[in-house]
């Protein structure tokens, strides 16, 4: 989904005074009736229909009739319009640049922030695959509401930027949390790679090592990634790794956490055998590594994401893992980098979510062994080696080149 930020300039406060009255009667109406949005943003009916129909145009809501009546629901674009306007007031994000990222259930954007420095924005949007077709929806919503995605995507977010946080303050190396508002995280810009991009390492065994530890170290502390694998580790120049994307994450007193804590063991095992070629007899267990020394756990609940909370993102990724299972598919966010992906157009954009929503194990050992020629290789200053995904002038330029040549 694209980001345009630029009808924000011409969105008067009446606009946001309705998006928001939409947004506080989808509270308890899945669909909000005309009446409600006048009454809420305190405009009179003939005023809150004008902008009502102006952000239809927009397409910042869109307009539902069910049984009973006519109504409006806020959509993706219009809490994006939402969160951004409140960041913008706040000086966190002063301008949107280009997108470096998508996922199943995220989009990636490089933001200028104060003083112009370069920030990520992080836009959580649970529920737009196909798992919006998920129907068992009472573990966390009352049996009288209706499902709301944003509602789900707003807590991932608050779970991302408070884990984020507290991983920061006690010295984990995890980009540096900046803002957060509703289902958008803002974090720092972090200069490294994502670690499935890095074909060659000049020490496997090191790193291997360093992400052995951080697994350890994570557990001491009372937390499982729950995700750990070469999608979410970042690699910079001088070898350090960057932990990102956390809305997995879990406490070593979950019930499964000895399964959580296991499976991110062996899908660093396995990346390196695969990968690097690279297997060692030694890696952490769970019980006789991991004993808990701090309760990282216990400030994360502290710093505003409840347990309640908790329990409700989490019956959420259970039922999308299930269904995922049941659809054959492999259930991981990935991110991929502005090298891997070139934005040409919607169309592109949804033909990526499409195979992001493919990523089996089958499919990143394929795509290991792919053609050379779709990638331009680098090497920075450790000797590592970096695959790029050409983009489409680099390869156009490419082919002329050889046919020059011919």
């Amino acid at each position: 989904m694209r980001l345009d930020p630029k009808a924000l300039r011409y969105m008067s406060n009446d606009d946001f005074r309705v998006l928001t009255a939409i947004e506080v009667g989808s509270r308890n109406h899945d669909i909000v009736p005309a009446p409600l949005i006048a009454q809420l943003s305190h405009l009179r009916g003939g005023g809150a229909n004008r902008h009502i129909s102006d952000l239809v145009k927009r397409k910042l809501i869109a307009t539902e009739q069910n049984s009973k009546y006519k109504g409006y629901k806020l959509v993706y674009a219009g809490y994006d319009y939402l969160a951004l306007r409140t960041l913008s007031k706040r000086g966190t994000v002063t301008s949107v640049g280009n997108q470096i990222g998508v996922g199943k259930e995220s989009d990636i954007f490089v933001v200028a922030g104060e003083d112009e420095k370069e920030v990520v924005l992080k836009l959580h949007r649970l529920g737009r695959q196909s798992f919006r077709n998920v129907k068992n929806k009472r573990d966390y919503f009352r049996q009288d509401q209706s499902p709301s995605w944003m509602y789900m995507s707003r807590l991932s977010a608050m779970k991302e930027y408070a884990f984020m946080k507290v991983l920061h303050e006690n010295g984990f190396p995890v980009p540096v949390p900046v803002d957060q508002n509703r289902h958008c995280v803002v974090m720092e810009f972090v200069e490294a790679f994502p670690l499935r991009q890095i074909s060659q390492v000049g020490e496997p065994g090191k790193l291997y090592s360093k992400l052995m530890d951080l697994i350890v170290r994570l557990a001491k502390y009372g937390l499982i990634h729950g995700d750990f694998n070469e999608f979410n580790i970042l690699l910079k120049d001088d070898g350090t790794p960057i932990l990102i994307d956390f809305p997995q994450m879990v406490s070593t007193s979950h019930p499964n956490a000895e399964f959580y804590f296991n499976r991110d063991v062996d899908c660093i095992r396995t990346f390196f055998k695969r990968r690097y070629n690279y297997e060692s007899v030694l890696y952490p267990k769970f019980g006789l590594d991991s004993d808990k020394e701090f309760d990282l756990d216990v400030q994360v609940a502290a710093s505003g994401f409840t347990k309640k909370d908790q329990s409700q993102l989490e019956s959420y990724m259970n039922e999308l893992s299930e269904q995922a299972r049941n659809a054959g598919e492999d259930y991981s966010d990935e991110l991929p980098s502005d090298e891997e992906i070139v934005y040409e157009s919607d169309e592109d954009d949804e033909a990526q979510e499409d195979i992001d929503g493919q990523g089996s194990a089958a499919d990143r050992d394929q795509e290991d062994s792919s053609d050379d020629d779709e990638y331009t290789v680098e090497t920075d200053r450790l000797g590592n080696t970096i695959r790029r995904k050409r983009t489409a002038d680099a390869s156009a330029n490419n082919k002329d080149s050889s046919s020059s040549k011919d």
